[in-house]
Formats: C-alpha cells, sequence, structure tokens
C-alpha cells in the first residue's frame, strides 16, 4: 500500500522510475492526488517534467498541486512556464498558486510579470502577487506599482498596501503602562456621570475589553432620543472614544438587538430597527475589525408574543416571529499586529491562570436565560458577561462598560479575578450596582464609587 513513508523513501532514492508511474497523467485523480500531496520537500534534481506534464491535467485540483509542489523548487527556470498556465489558467484557486509560485522564486526577473498580475480581477491573485513584491519593494518599479494600488476598490487590498508603505507616524502616549497593565484610578471604579464626560477624562489605550448592551432606541421611558439617526450617533461617539481608550489589539464585546417602537393607533404600524446591523458601518469605519457573531437564544416562553393574530386568521403577509435571540458582536482594536502578539505580552502564570476549563460552548449559538431586576427593566444575564470576560480577557485586565446599568459586568469581571471600569449616569442604577456587587471578591482594590470630579481627581493625580 502506497503510504507517504514510502514516497519519502523513493524520494531520497531518487527513483526516477517510481515518480513516472506514479505522477503518470493517466492515473486515476484520487491516486495522482495522494500522491502529489505526500511529496513534501523535493530535491533539487527533481524531475520537473512530470509536474509540468500535470499542468495539462483535466482536472484543477491536479493542476493546483502539480504548480504548488513546482513553486517548492523556487527554479528561476520555470518563470516562463508557470506564468505562461498562471494567464492561461481558468481555475481561480489554481491561478493564485500558481501567481504565489512565481512569488517564491524571488527573483527580480519575476518583478514585471507580478506587476501584471496586480490588474487581475481577481483580488487573490492580486494578494499574491503584492506578497511576491514586497520583498522588492525598495526597488523603483515595484514601490511605483504597489503605491498605485493604494486605492484599489478591494478593501484586503488597501489594508495590505497601507500595512506594509506606510510610514509609521502614530506615538505613544509618554506613561503609557506596559500592555498588561491599567492605571490603578480606574481599576475597580463605578463612575456615576455621563459617559462621554468619563471617556474624555481616560487616557488612550487604558481599557483592555469592553462589553456593554447600550440603551434601546426609545423602547423604555429611560431612553429617548431625537431620532433614530440622533441615537445611532450618539452610540458611534462613544464607540469611536471606546476604541481610543482600547489597547492595541484588544477586544470591544456588544449586545444588541432589533427593537420594536410601537404603534401611535391601530391606524398605524410599529416600526422595527435594525439596531446590530445599522451599527455595525459605522464601527468598521471607525476602526473597529469584525471578530465573530455569537447568536445569544433565551427559552421561548421568555419571548413576547408577536404572532397572536397570526394565530388566529393564519392568512400570508401577516405572520410576526416572536424574537428568541440578541446578537453579541466581537470587535477588535485594528492593527497589523496578530491575536498572538497580545497573547504573548502575558506572563505564563497569568496565561495559565486564565485558561478556560472544562466544558465551554463551541458554537456560535449561546443558549442563556435572560436576567431581571427589580430597578433596572434591561439587564443581560450574569452567564453571558462571565463568558465573554472569559473568551476575551486575561487575569488582572481591566474591563469596561460605558453602560454598567446595575453593575453586572463589574460583578462578572470581579469573578473571574479582572479589574472593572464602569460608567453610569442613573443614581437608582448606580446604587444598584454597589448593593449588587459582591464585596467578597475583593482583596487587592476595593470598588470605588466615585462622580465626575472625584473621578478626575484621583486619575489626575496618578498620572502626576
Amino acid at each position: 500500500m502506497l503510504t507517504k513513508a514510502f514516497i519519502e523513501e523513493r524520494k531520497l532514492a531518487r527513483d526516477s522510475q517510481f515518480f513516472m508511474k506514479t505522477l503518470a497523467p493517466t492515473n486515476s485523480e484520487g491516486d495522482l492526488r495522494f500522491v502529489l500531496e505526500k511529496l513534501g520537500r523535493l530535491p533539487s534534481d527533481f524531475d520537473r517534467e512530470l509536474l509540468l506534464n500535470l499542468l495539462k491535467h483535466a482536472h484543477p485540483s491536479i493542476r493546483l498541486l502539480a504548480v504548488k509542489n513546482l513553486g517548492k523548487l523556487k527554479d528561476v527556470m520555470l518563470l516562463d512556464a508557470i506564468s505562461k498556465f498562471a494567464n492561461s489558467e481558468t481555475d481561480t484557486a489554481t491561478r493564485r498558486e500558481a501567481v504565489s509560485a512565481i512569488g517564491r522564486m524571488r527573483t527580480p526577473k519575476a518583478i514585471p510579470l507580478l506587476i501584471e498580475f496586480l490588474k487581475d480581477a481577481d483580488p487573490k491573485v492580486v494578494l499574491q502577487a503584492i506578497r511576491g513584491l514586497i520583498i522588492f519593494k525598495m526597488r523603483p518599479e515595484a514601490q511605483s506599482a504597489l503605491t498605485e494600488l493604494a486605492n484599489h476598490p478591494n478593501e484586503l487590498i488597501q489594508d495590505v498596501i497601507n500595512q506594509e508603505l506606510s510610514a509609521k507616524t502614530e506615538s505613544k502616549p509618554e506613561k503609557q503602562p506596559a500592555h498588561p497593565k491599567s492605571l490603578d484610578a480606574l481599576k475597580n471604579v463605578i463612575v456615576h456621570a455621563d459617559v462621554r464626560d468619563v471617556l474624555s477624562a481616560t487616557p488612550d489605550e487604558s481599557v483592555h475589553l469592553t462589553f456593554t448592551s447600550p440603551p434601546y432606541y426609545n423602547a423604555r421611558d429611560y431612553t429617548l432620543y431625537e431620532s433614530y439617526a440622533a441615537y445611532l450617533q450618539f452610540l458611534t461617539d462613544i464607540f469611536r472614544e471606546v476604541h481610543r481608550v482600547t489597547k492595541e489589539g484588544r477586544f470591544f464585546v456588544l449586545n444588541t438587538s432589533p427593537v420594536i417602537v410601537p404603534r401611535m393607533s391601530r391606524a398605524h404600524s410599529s416600526k422595527r430597527y435594525a439596531i446590530p446591523f445599522d451599527i455595525h458601518p459605522m464601527l468598521t469605519q471607525i476602526g473597529w475589525e469584525f471578530i465573530e457573531d455569537i447568536i445569544w437564544v433565551k427559552p421561548e416562553r421568555t419571548a413576547k408574543n408577536r404572532n397572536g393574530g397570526f394565530f388566529q386568521h393564519r392568512k400570508p403577509l401577516g405572520y410576526k416571529a416572536n424574537s428568541v435571540s440578541e446578537y453579541v458582536m466581537v470587535y477588535r482594536k485594528k492593527t497589523d499586529k496578530l491575536i498572538d502578539w497580545n497573547m504573548r505580552q502575558y506572563d505564563d502564570g497569568t496565561v495559565e491562570a486564565s485558561l478556560i476549563e472544562g466544558d465551554y460552548e463551541k458554537t456560535n449559538v449561546w443558549q442563556i436565560h435572560p436576567a431581571s431586576d427589580k430597578v433596572h427593566p434591561a439587564i443581560f444575564p450574569t452567564d453571558l458577561a462571565r463568558r465573554i470576560i472569559q473568551f476575551y480577557s486575561f487575569e488582572g485586565d481591566l474591563v469596561f462598560d460605558p453602560f454598567a446599568g446595575v453593575g453586572t459586568v463589574g460583578n462578572a469581571a470581579a469573578m473571574l479575578g479582572r479589574y472593572f471600569f464602569l460608567a453610569e449616569q442613573e443614581g437608582q442604577y448606580v446604587e444598584r450596582a454597589v448593593w449588587t456587587i459582591d464585596a467578597s471578591l475583593f482583596t487587592n482594590v476595593s470598588p470605588k464609587y466615585l462622580n465626575l470630579t472625584e473621578f478626575r481627581t484621583i486619575l489626575n493625580k496618578e498620572k502626576e
């Protein structure tokens, strides 16, 4: 039976007859695919013709694997053949692999060929050509071609070009703490004030994680806005400031759902607003990168009944679903650094202490029972906050909630060995939070309940 180990053995033995037989174009697609996938690193004297012949195979998967293996050889003598193949190939994935093979040759002779592929209609082909040109970006012809892509219509291409060619001009605050650290003045603090004022006093890159559920749009007595556009602009302004105070590459998690504003009379219709979908493009424009969509599903019995009329008449067009879900949208502050970089900022002890143990939800559908409170009409459950904090922060991190309500995020953060930083302008909710947050959870930094003046004072003292 043919195995990877046997193929490796024949390769080391320079058994040309074996490969002539196993890589013959007349072999079955499955057999060819197996051998091509198991070839591994090729010796410099491997017979190129065996792979070049397969570039004419009827199945695109064989052509892709053949050109991928040719690319491993990094043979400049193959440049012309692979370039012609890439230009004539109709399968998009195979074309991308061919352009990748050209780039891996790392020869200046490939520069004009790669520049031509920058004009390709397939953005992924263009990205492969960019990848090949980056190593020559100091050469005038390559730099000029790459610079012209700065206004390319594809956002991924724009990002790569900006990352590779833009000068790094941003400066960091002089007294900014190390990535895992946060200011003592922000630890375990509830500020009784308008969040806009709280954020204006908060230094850049102070927060590791923000998790919040913003006020509803005119669906409760405590949240009234002039218009839906004004409501979205209010949230955008807040979340722009959240972006500023968030550390590089860290997360912002937003819990929202569509809301219904009741109809004025039976002669009018109610209005449903798709808040999660309308706020999303505004967040990405700010500089938040979309990472994950999680659906929070509640038991059916907890949903408000919307289909009573339809239950009676069963007429088409009259159906309305009972809403049992909310959206938990996960964003990351845009950076050219991978998430691994953030992880490496922590010592081994902190990483070990922060590991998620036992079973966990493996899908993006979370079934969690809603919570209720005698003071606040719309709170999210502690279990939802706990999951978010566990998955998107380390022990000792600072977790922020700009619309803190009765302090659910604070309580969950304290339970998990994180610090909380909360803002809430409604006095009755702050009083409830003081009662709700478990004081026994605090050993190092006791919770502080401050007005805006007190908050600014202690913050200024630490910054001095």
